[in-house]
């Protein structure tokens, strides 16, 4: 039977690692692998994470199920995160995942239950495994212009363009802050564009909030999401705890169905414990549990705040000092841009020969489409990457 197998096609963040691993230079820095990482290259747990845990182990006297939507308290904390009051609560209908990407994944499967023939419209370019998990479902992808590699900004014309041909029944995937992998993010304006021509069209969005916190603020960041999910009739959000609260391997995240009225929302909590009955059962609680004991105290909550805004002000420095010592360095405000994304990413819009030739001459390693995780970086390695660039011709 196995021997029918197909070779599937290597994960290029993983064959980067490797890469990585193997280079002998001192001077070599990772740009490559999506995790936050402080000065001193470490990605660390946080204050409010260890007192979680530690509140946990002592007061835990079970380790039984919690429920195929996982803890109701863990929704509702989380609802409260992401949503605000922007929506009644008894529309929201809420599942734990394993994960952002289970989230993802749980959201196009119900997609497809609902509507078999959807198409969902995805940004150019956006986070692979969405074209992956697309792709192995048998789900048409119809892209979006998103990126521009000359103003490395948003192509927002040809994004809506594009989006204009989306109607009744099709899916709109969007990011709600910090987009990955180009940092470029839309502004108040042209969402309020977006959600006009979601209306208009009648297309459904479903939305990945992965980065919460980490570009302007929690609030600021959940601010496009909250008023989309107030404008329109059905949505579904995918959020992920693993970068905003450190807890990557935990593998915590919640997807959420909006429906038009409170008259639906059983059907749809039906329909997501159902879909994760078929996947895992029960999905796992210690990283659940962890963000409820944080967001449902005082204290901790505010302690978890203080530290994700020393996280987001430590990138919003790197961006900002890589942006000067490029105009230092070129005599030009060509890499302003640097400074203006947000998140842990973004896009210099470079070519794969580039990539490479600052991987080869200079120990640089980033993604071939030129993506780079800013928070690889520290003050002493900005300006070896500043310098690289120059010497590339980037």
């Amino acid at each position: 039977m196995f021997e029918t197998l197909k070779e599937q096609p290597a994960d290029k963040i993983l064959m980067l690692m490797q890469m990585y691993r193997e280079d002998p230079r001192d001077t070599k820095i990772d740009l490559g692998v999506g995790v936050y990482k402080d000065a001193t290259g470490l990605t660390p747990v946080m204050r409010a994470v260890k007192a979680a845990e530690q509140r946990i182990w002592e007061a835990q006297d079970t380790k039984v199920y919690t429920g195929l939507a996982g803890d109701p308290a863990f929704a509702n904390a989380m609802i409260d995160l992401v949503l605000g009051d922007a929506v009644p609560r008894n529309t929201v209908a809420a599942a734990a995942t394993p994960g952002g990407t289970g989230a993802v994944r749980q959201a196009f499967e119900m997609i497809q239950m609902a509507k078999p023939d959807a198409r969902v419209f995805v940004s150019d370019p956006t986070w692979p495994n969405h074209l992956s998990i697309l792709k192995y479902l048998g789900m048409e992808v119809v892209p979006y212009r998103y990126f521009d590699n000359e103003t490395r900004g948003v192509d927002f014309d040809g994004m809506m363009a594009n989006l204009k041909q989306a109607h009744a029944g099709d899916v709109i995937l969007l990011h709600g802050c910090c987009h990955n992998p180009t940092g470029a993010n839309l502004n108040s304006a042209e969402w309020d564009a977006v959600i006009k021509l979601l209306q208009e069209t009648g297309a459904a969005p479903m939305i990945d909030i992965a980065y919460q916190g980490f570009g302007d603020g929690l609030d600021a960041d959940a601010a496009a999401t909250r008023k989309i999910a107030a404008a329109v009739p059905e949505c579904l959000i995918a959020a992920s705890c693993s970068k905003n609260f450190g807890i990557y391997r935990e593998r915590t995240g919640l997807l959420m169905a909006i429906a038009s009225d409170p008259a639906r929302h059983d059907l749809n909590q039906s329909t997501l414990a159902f879909l994760n009955r078929q996947n895992y059962s029960f999905p796992p609680d210690h990283g659940a549990r962890i963000v409820t004991t944080i967001l449902n105290d005082e204290g901790l909550k505010a302690d978890w705040m203080a530290e994700l805004e020393e996280v987001r002000n430590t990138m919003l420095g790197l961006r900002q000092q890589l942006a000067d010592e490029l105009q230092r360095l070129s005599g030009s405000d060509r890499f302003g841009f640097l400074a203006q994304h947000r998140g842990m990413f973004s896009r210099l819009g470079t070519t794969p020969e580039k990539v490479e030739q600052l991987r080869r001459e200079h120990g640089i390693y980033m993604i071939g489409d030129s993506r780079m995780n800013i928070a690889g970086l520290n003050e002493l390695t900005v300006p070896i990457l500043a310098k690289a660039i120059i010497d590339v011709g980037v």
